[in-house]
């Protein structure tokens, strides 16, 4: 029982390292280094600056609260979808299935504490490649979300593939 629950406790501690360093950075941003207002730019990089904005909505600014009660929609709708994540980490066994859950749970909490505290989610980080921005400005949670995301999304693809060309029961090929 201690075997199969450690990997479950590791993808706790992360999912709470992800929260505790997005919160962390993001009191950073509007006290000792800042950036108090909308559109404040502090250049660090060639290709990245800190610039802080409020990100009203989810992804890529879609379903944006325009009132008290879609605020408060959003944070029952990503407390729940944060819910189901927790659930399906707690379920899982092998650490590569965790790790990717914990990312996307860590950074949906930092996000969901904003939005409950200040009505909007604190975005800082502007990556660039001089005028050009190929992204919208992010979070640490944000990052973790979609890192997370990107990798359930390739080991689903990737099992399934491996599955589909071993026929069941024969031993797995060595290359």
């Amino acid at each position: 029982m201690i075997f199969t629950a450690r990997p479950r406790l590791t993808g706790l501690v992360l999912a709470a390292v992800i929260f505790w360093i997005d919160q962390w950075l993001k009191r950073m941003v509007a006290g000792p280094w800042g950036l108090r207002e909308i559109g404040d730019h502090l250049p660090l990089l060639p290709f990245f600056d800190l610039t802080r904005t409020h990100n009203y909505g989810v992804s890529l600014g879609m379903l944006t609260a325009n009132s008290m009660e879609m605020r408060w929609g959003l944070v029952a709708l990503t407390a729940l979808i944060a819910l189901v994540v927790l659930v399906w980490m707690l379920r899982e066994k092998v650490l590569g299935e965790i790790l990717p859950l914990a990312l996307v749970l860590g950074g949906a909490l930092g996000n969901i504490r904003d939005r409950v505290r200040f009505g909007y989610v604190l975005d800082y980080a502007d990556f660039h490649i001089g005028d050009f921005r190929p992204f919208l400005i992010f979070n640490l949670a944000d990052a973790a979300i979609t890192i997370g995301v990107v990798i359930i999304l390739a080991r689903s693809f990737l099992i399934r593939e491996k599955t589909e060309q071993q026929p069941a029961g024969a031993p797995a090929s060595e290359n």
